[in-house]
């Protein structure tokens, strides 16, 4: 097979720990072409989410072929499916995939355009691939689960407490919420990851590893109006049900282990949703371009200053060997906002 008609790309074909030699590789698969509405993204950054790593996690299946992980990435339009609309040949995008095709780790991409942003013009490409996912998640919990005012400083007599506000989705959650006009609480449970949860607008901050009435109480407040739990939804249930307000909303991201209780909320009225970025673009709902329109918010926003970037740390280049380091720190459950990968790039 001639070199234009294959790519590079990291991948897996048994699912290991991420210390086995073998858990990432990098290898050569061939080039795919874009039809109906798919374009052809030349990967430029990508970005490591807990999601990459849950479905690297160690169990008995093997693939005949590499399955390629990675879904958060940026990178310039290559060529473009008859059918698209949206993009062209040489637009720069990001966007965050579907866990229903291959990832993005690799050196071009199918990506359906209905899911595709375009990059924000302040921001490089692994500033902008640290943003798709986390930012759809944290968007979809708020407006389209819990049914906050998707307008900016229109939730300005509302609270909600964000349980795991230093992480990736956390961290865009924080910001959101903060520009619909929430007064926003984190949890966070180390000075550093407390630091960065202020800095990007909170104006309270708890620790989740506490009973969260009293810390609540202690600054002035005897319930929240809305719970978004980007942690552990088992850990943190029975503190969620003590501190939302009698009908109030409360939305999870972690699958549960055990079953939820939800009889915990009936006394007081309180809904609750689960939420996940990938059923759209996984069943290719009919109304799957809502992500194409929130990321072109998104990135009006931010170059308008009133977001920013959650990138904390840069690897590359794009190779098993960075992904493997990214996936080990995300593994550690200590990370603050994002890591990125560029593609070809040096970490730094």
């Amino acid at each position: 097979m001639s070199e234009n008609l294959t790519m590079k790309a990291v991948g897996l074909y048994r699912y290991l720990p991420i210390e086995a030699a073998d858990s990432l590789v990098d290898v050569v698969v061939p080039k795919p072409s874009p039809s109906g509405r798919d374009l052809l993204v030349e990967v430029k950054a990508v970005s490591v989410n807990p999601a990459d790593a849950k479905v690297r996690q160690p169990k008995a299946a093997v693939e005949a072929e590499p399955r390629i992980l990675g879904w958060d990435a940026a990178g310039i339009v290559a060529e473009a499916g008859p059918a698209c609309t949206l993009f062209k040949p040489g637009d720069e995008v990001y966007y965050a995939g579907s866990i229903a095709r291959p990832g993005a780790n690799s050196e071009f991409h199918l990506v359906d355009e209905r899911i595709v942003g375009p990059k924000p013009v302040t921001l490089d490409f692994a500033e902008a691939a640290a943003l798709p996912l986390t930012s759809i998640t944290a968007w979809e919990a708020l407006v389209d689960r819990l049914r906050v005012s998707p307008l900016p400083g229109g939730n300005r007599d509302k609270t909600i407490l964000i349980i795991g506000a230093a992480g990736g989705v956390g961290s865009m959650a924080v910001q959101l919420a903060r520009y619909l006009g929430f007064t926003v609480i984190g949890t966070a449970s180390r000075p550093e990851s407390s630091a960065w949860v202020t800095e990007l607008g909170a104006a309270h901050v708890i620790n989740h590893y506490e009973e969260f009435v009293p810390q609540l109480a202690a600054l002035g407040f005897s319930s929240v109006d809305y719970i978004l739990c980007c942690n552990d939804t088992d850990l943190h249930w029975a503190n969620m049900a003590s501190a939302i307000a009698p009908q109030g909303g409360i939305c999870a991201i972690v699958p549960s282990v055990q079953p939820v209780n939800l009889a915990l909320l009936h006394r007081k009225s309180v809904t609750f949703a689960w939420e996940l970025m990938f059923t759209r673009p996984a069943f290719e709902t009919p109304d799957m371009a809502e992500q194409h329109k929130l990321l072109a918010r998104l990135a009006d926003w931010i170059d308008a200053g009133h977001l920013r970037t959650t990138l904390t740390r840069r690897l590359g280049p794009m190779n098993a060997a960075s992904l493997k380091q990214a996936h080990a720190l995300i593994e550690s459950g200590r990370t603050i906002g994002k890591i990125a990968l560029d593609a070809g790039h040096p970490q730094s």
